[in-house]
This record gives C-alpha cells, sequence and structure tokens, in this order.
C-alpha cells in the first residue's frame, strides 16, 4: 500500500536488535544528484523491538551500576566497555506501582499509579511507556527530579501525554514487525540522581455518576535515560551556556577517518593522525558522501549558487532551491549508530514538511542540545520500540540544524513523526515545548532555511498546497485525500497540541522566508 523502499549500505553490521534482521539485498547507493530518487529495493524484513527487560530484574538493578551486563539486565545497567566512537548511554525501565492502598481508593475509581522518591543512577530525560501502542493514556504524568549530588528537588512538572500522535503509519513494517509500545512525550530534566513520579487518571464524567471509570494503560513503566558523552565531553561535565557549535568542514584538521575496506577512495596519509569509524558510523555517513567527507560532524552549508551548482536540474527546470544550510550529522551530535535498525526505508519523494515540537521543555542551554538528542534518539528506540529516531531532522533554540533518522540528508528518508502522514513526508522537530512560550526567531529562521532547500530539491513551493493521502489517523480516515500546505504543523494532520500554539502561528512566516530564499 505505501511506496516503502528499503535499502542498506554494503557492510557488515551488527545487529542493534534482539531479533535477526533479513540480509540487505542492496549495497549503498551510489553518489547521485540530491534531485534522484533512492535506488528501488525489496523492502527487508522488519527487526524485533527493544529486548523487553523483566519488571523484577530492572528494579533490582536500578542502583547496582556495578552488576554485569545480562540478557535480563543489559537496558538498566551501564555498559562496561564502549569506543571512543560509540557513546555511552543507559536506560532504566522501573515498572509502576498503584500509589494508593485498596482501603484509600475512591469505590469505582481507577488507582494512580507510581512511584515514591528513590535514588536512580545519573539520568537527563523521563519518560512513561506501557505495553500496548494502541492504549492511550487519559489522564496526567507527573515528575519531580533532584539534580545530580544536591539534595534539591524540581517542582513537578508535568509530561505530555502524546498519544499515539508521534508514530510510524499503522500496517507500516516498522508498526507492525516490531514490539512498539505507547509512550508519552520525554522530558529533559537535566542531570539527575532522584525521581518521583505521579500518573492520576482522568476522573470519571461528573454527570455520569455510573460512567465507567478510565483505567490507565497496563504495564505503564518509568523510562529514566543517560545520553551518554557525545563528541568533545567529559564525564561530569557542565557544559553551561553557549550559542551555536562552532561548524567546521569535513573532518578535523590533521585528522583523517579510517574506514572499512569498500569505502576509501583512498588510504589515510602517513603524516596524518587515523580516527577509527565503526561500520555503523561509516554506513550512516556514507549515504551522505556527496556533501561532506566520510566521518564529518557538520555538512557545510553553501551559498546558492554553489547549491545550484551541486545538483543536476531537469532540462527547463526552474532553480528554486533555497542555499543548502548548515546541518550537523548523526556523527556531529554523537548518535549510537548500534541503536538503529541497520537498513533505510525511503519513500518516493518529499511533498511537504510538517513542524513539530519535541515536547521536552525548555531548560537546555544550546551546547546540550546533542545530548537531547541522544537521549530522545534512545527513548525512540529502545523505549518506544521504533527503528530509528522519529523526525528528519531537529533545529535547536539557537537554530543549530541537526540530521535526524538516518538516510541521507537529501533523501525521501521515511520518518515516524506525524501519524498518518509519514510517507513522501518529511519532520522537523523544533526542540522545546511552544504551547505558552514564543520560539526563538533563530529555530523559525533555521526552518525557513531548511525547508526552503529541502523541499526545494523535491521541487515544492514553501507556500504551496499539496495533496496527501491519510494512512489512518485520529483525524482523517485511512485512503482520505488531504489537501495541505507544503509547510504544515503536526496539528494539520492529527487532532494534537503540537507543535505548540506559539509555534504554530509562525509557520507563515517560515513559509513566506522559505519561498524568498527559493528566489520565488
Amino acid at each position: 500500500m505505501r511506496a516503502l523502499l528499503v535499502t542498506s549500505v554494503g557492510v557488515t553490521c551488527a545487529a542493534a536488535l534482539t531479533l535477526p534482521l533479513a540480509t540487505p539485498a542492496a549495497s549503498a547507493p551510489a553518489p547521485h544528484s540530491a534531485s534522484a530518487l533512492p535506488p528501488s529495493t525489496s523492502p527487508a524484513s522488519p527487526g524485533a523491538g527493544p529486548p523487553s527487560a523483566q519488571a523484577e530484574a530492572t528494579t533490582r538493578e536500578a542502583l547496582a551500576p556495578d552488576t554485569p551486563d545480562t540478557p535480563e539486565t543489559a537496558e538498566s545497567t551501564p555498559r562496561k566497555a564502549e569506543s571512543a566512537a560509540e557513546p555511552a548511554g543507559s536506560t532504566q525501565s522501573l515498572p509502576l506501582a498503584p500509589l494508593d492502598a485498596p482501603s484509600d481508593r475512591v469505590a469505582g475509581a481507577a488507582a494512580a499509579q507510581g512511584l515514591p522518591q528513590r535514588d536512580a543512577r545519573p539520568f537527563s530525560l523521563v519518560g512513561v511507556v506501557w505495553d500496548d501502542a494502541e492504549a492511550e493514556l487519559h489522564g496526567t504524568v507527573q515528575v519531580r527530579t533532584r539534580a545530580t549530588g544536591t539534595t534539591r528537588w524540581s517542582d513537578w512538572q508535568d509530561v505530555e501525554t502524546h498519544n499515539a500522535e508521534h508514530a510510524a503509519d499503522l500496517g507500516s513494517a516498522e508498526r507492525e514487525g516490531r514490539t512498539v509500545r505507547g509512550a508519552t512525550a520525554p522530558l529533559w530534566v537535566g542531570d539527575s540522581d532522584g525521581v518521583e513520579v505521579r500518573v492520576r487518571p482522568e476522573a470519571r464524567d461528573s454527570q455520569d455518576r455510573a460512567a465507567t471509570p478510565v483505567p490507565l494503560p497496563e504495564g505503564m513503566r518509568l523510562e529514566l535515560v543517560d545520553p551518554g558523552e557525545g563528541p568533545g565531553e567529559g564525564p561530569g561535565e557542565d557544559p553551561g551556556e553557549a550559542s551555536a557549535p562552532e561548524p567546521a568542514r569535513g573532518a578535523p584538521a590533521g585528522r583523517a577517518a579510517v574506514v572499512p575496506a569498500g569505502f576509501a577512495d583512498t588510504p589515510p596519509t602517513a603524516a596524518a593522525l587515523p580516527e577509527v569509524l565503526t561500520a555503523e558510523i561509516a554506513a550512516a555517513s556514507a549515504v551522505n558522501a556527496e556533501l561532506a567527507e566520510l566521518g564529518a560532524t557538520v555538512i557545510p552549508a553553501l551559498t546558492q549558487a554553489e547549491t545550484l551548482e551541486s545538483v543536476e536540474l531537469a532540462p527547463g527546470a526552474k532553480p528554486y532551491i533555497g542555499p543548502r544550510p548548515g546541518i550537523v550529522t548523526r556523527k556531529g551530535w554523537g548518535a549510537d549508530e548500534k541503536l538503529r535498525e541497520k537498513n533505510f526505508a525511503y519513500t518516493k519523494t518529499v511533498k511537504a514538511a510538517f513542524v513539530h515540537h519535541s515536547a521536552t521543555g525548555n531548560n537546555y542551554t544550546c551546547k546540550q542540545a546533542p545530548s537531547v538528542l541522544r537521549s530522545i534518539y534512545r527513548y525512540h528506540v529502545k523505549s518506544s520500540g521504533w527503528r530509528d529516531f522519529g523526525y528528519n531532522f531537529a533545529v535547536d533554540k539557537c537554530g543549530n540544524i541537526y540530521e535526524g533518522r538516518a538516510g541521507g540528508v537529501t533523501k525521501a528518508v521515511l520518518g515516524a513523526h506525524t501519524l498518518g502522514f509519514n510517507t513522501n513526508t518529511m519532520g522537523i522537530a523544533v526542540l522545546g515545548s511552544y504551547a505558552s512560550t514564543n520560539p526563538p526567531a533563530a529555530a523559525v529562521t533555521a526552518v525557513s532555511k531548511l525547508t526552503a532547500w529541502k523541499l526545494g530539491l523535491f521541487g515544492r513551493n514553501p507556500k504551496g498546497k499539496i495533496t496527501l493521502v491519510s494512512g489512518g489517523s485520529n483525524k482523517y480516515k485511512a485512503g482520505v485525500k488531504v489537501k495541505m500546505n507544503v509547510i504544515s504543523g503536526h496539528r494539520d494532520g492529527f487532532a494534537t497540541e503540537c507543535p505548540g500554539a506559539r509555534l504554530y502561528k509562525k509557520l507563515g512566516k517560515a513559509r513566506t522566508s522559505s519561498a524568498k530564499l527559493q528566489g520565488r
């Protein structure tokens, strides 16, 4: 039903998930024009979801950092050995329990669940997941955290319940072939080592005393995510306030990437200090090989003239393509490429861009943005059961643009950002929560720059309209044709508050600026 094309770079990658994946049918796509479509291959068999940690084991091991990893506790204990190219990181998964004794509960009411104040290994992001991805959490989720090494507890913070609105489409391989879970939005809380959580169900209808109480989903667990160390970070480092990361063109000066055979055109020079890339990192980088050196942390910005020279336009086509913005690669923000499913999934084209907010809160610095991304990535894959980071791109409050889901920034990579409308679209997440807070001008400008370039590669007018076919959502049934703006908000395809009222109001400005950058 959907045009799902899957390809894999031809290197041997360690399986990131518990069940084996099918051997990919194709090798790495050769460098091609940014406007060209990815090669068609047979869909690869989807991998299994992340291993389900046993409830008793995860609770028992949550406070035992020195316990060796076992199949039952690997996700609740830190890794003992990591290469410098593979950042550490961990997820503590703690089952929730009823907060009230049976004698204290109101007759007929669903019991609140949670955890009392407790110590934990250091973490920076929290979320709640449950067993059935189709079940919705009708209630409120609140957490308190304690800053690492202190006795200071935060106020209660709300976690967006995020009911099924960001996910792979129903019927897709990513949705049906994996152990996908229901999940709240993740919340960035900063470096913490203590937590308390409460989940309260919605009250029954006050006008109907006989109404059935709304039960909470089964199998709820609190996920505490440690993003691990990223490029240039050390243990316990406090990045502090910072502006945009310093862009770099390709690999650092004096360093050359050492990659598996088949990727390197020429061996590194004797004078170069080699940087070893794992097969997984090399694969994620190779799909951007026509834009930057293998192993580059940043894809450099180009002027509009340079951008037009870098693509092949069809005869007579008007060059409505904005200048390419600088983009921090997955290697640049420290993605652990062993987490994701190794194959890349594509659709036919990019017809529209959906803008989101990550709902992770605004209490992060721009130097911490890579840590936020690594946390969301781990939460999407290990906690929610997705194949990779859900969004195609991310933008931080300083206007830095980041590569999201792997597969190549110029290509039509299938994401898991807008339930019902992931096919032939791309998703852009602005890091933060913008229901009542205005998005920074730099972030809105970055959305304009990114869409002017990426939509331009596929011949789209940012101020135009496009017809999309719904894959099924709570707003449009499967098969319904919907006319939307080429730059739309998440709420245009799904009944949700995302991308927040304040960011949604800025999309008109983004469309105008994006079209202007294209020369329209």
